[in-house]
């Protein structure tokens, strides 16, 4: 197998070099995560808003989003060992047809409960093929070099077409469609999930025919492992990993709590229009290409806690801006300083997967999909009751508190892991 080359070989602002000396899987992991980025970037700003023109309510949008978490929770603990036995292509594979499969329900749905089916896949897929992908970085990319090839993946790569794919469904609503303000007509958002559909079939032909087969660890792939004790052996073996199951949770709930429901808030309490929410969305994007290489330079040299704290301050001032302002114009603003939760996903992500040995990375990943998946699928349910029932600013005002009462506490009391070493003795017992 290739092996990577450290930034000291390549340097820092080297981004062609650093590219090109990086293993072949990752960098097909860019190419597919940049393809189903675009894709699902053309359909964010109006995702929501399509499914309660078709008749749902919050509270059963936020039902059948916790549905879809359900099932990529339960079923993570087995695709990680799966990961670790086998290697993570087959798995890939699955998530992305389960992806397509949701895409295929939400263009052609013609009640919200179709379309329903279609988030509920949308959710599944995602978490199948994401366990992947966090497996393949989380081993290909070198310790001191972990948060700039993540960030490459997220702000230079699926940053810029995550930029474009707004710019083309905004275009595309108003300029084929000849939508005027907000959307009120989901047959007129409809066609955007074909094309998203269509983009998805090219990332899995992406890696049907260009991903390896590699697996990362020696154990007998024959040998049948109890899930349950593989998770508890894991939780026991690091205290940090414990402490990193709650910051997990915190850390996932914007998934289920705050972005299905921020173009959703901003379209009924801002009255922004098809313009304007593809504009959040595109300057979100943006923020990630700026921005995203540059804080993963400065993770890689000056420790993954502190900026991280940054950009988890920088996303908690954005909502409270799109919870306070009144003016169309700052809610591109608010969309900008979006963009640092997702800088902030690949340094928190650098940091999980430097908690434990390669070996047992697919296992790790999935006990925590499992806890963040189960506990956000809770949110989810409460989150559209609460949005119905108090009001929508009530939900980012429980992210927010959750974040400085739980997640940026157990932060501070992490080592930094920069150059942290695994102690590899104490998971000894998860080998075969």
């Amino acid at each position: 197998m290739e092996t990577g080359t450290t930034t000291e070989q390549t340097g820092v602002l080297n981004i062609p070099a650093f590219w090109k000396a990086q293993q072949k899987d990752w960098r097909i992991t860019v190419i597919r995560t940049s393809l189903e980025r675009l894709g699902y970037k053309i359909i964010l700003p109006y995702l929501t808003l399509y499914i309660i023109l078709l008749g749902a309510t919050k509270t059963q949008l936020g039902l059948v989003t916790s549905l879809g978490l359900i099932a990529s929770g339960l079923l993570g603990p087995y695709i990680g060992q799966i990961i670790d036995r086998h290697g993570p292509k087959k798995v890939y594979i699955v998530g992305i047809l389960i992806l397509i499969g949701g895409y295929l329900a939400f263009a052609s749905a013609p009640i919200w409960q179709v379309a329903a089916l279609g988030m509920f896949l949308h959710q599944l897929g995602g978490g199948v093929g994401g366990q992947s992908c966090a497996t393949i970085c989380g081993n290909c990319l070198a310790n001191c070099d972990r948060a700039k090839g993540m960030l490459i993946c997220e702000s230079l790569a699926a940053g810029i077409l995550g930029m474009v794919g707004p710019m083309i469904s905004g275009w595309f609503l108003v300029s084929v469609m000849k939508v005027e303000g907000t959307p009120t007509d989901p047959n007129s958002i409809r066609p955007l999930f074909f094309i998203t559909m269509t983009i998805t079939i090219i990332s899995l032909l992406v890696v049907v025919f260009k991903l390896s087969f590699a697996r990362w660890t020696t154990s007998n792939s024959t040998v049948k492992r109890n899930v349950i004790k593989d998770a508890a052996a894991i939780l026991k073996a690091d205290k940090n990993c414990v402490k990193w199951l709650f910051m997990a949770v915190v850390g996932n709930m914007p998934v289920a709590m705050v972005i299905p429901y921020v173009q959703l808030f901003a379209a009924e309490t801002k009255n922004a229009s098809a313009a304007t929410l593809a504009g959040m969305v595109t300057a979100t994007a943006l923020t990630s290409v700026v921005c995203g290489y540059f804080f993963g330079i400065l993770g890689d040299r000056f420790g993954r806690k502190k900026i991280l704290t940054l950009t988890i301050a920088l996303y908690l001032v954005g909502l409270v801006m799109l919870i306070t302002t009144k003016s169309p114009v700052m809610l591109l603003t608010v969309g900008i300083l979006q963009g640092f939760q997702e800088i902030g996903g690949p340094l928190a992500a650098s940091i999980q997967n430097e908690l434990v040995p390669h070996k047992v990375m697919g296992r790790w990943v999935g006990v925590v999909r499992f806890f963040s998946s189960m506990f956000s699928a809770l949110l989810a349910a409460l989150g559209g009751i609460i949005y119905d029932q108090l009001g929508g600013q009530w939900i980012f005002i429980i992210y927010i508190a959750c974040e400085i009462c739980i997640r940026l506490p157990l932060l501070f009391s992490l080592p930094e892991t920069l150059h942290h070493k695994v102690d590899e003795k104490a998971f000894a017992s998860l080998d075969d």
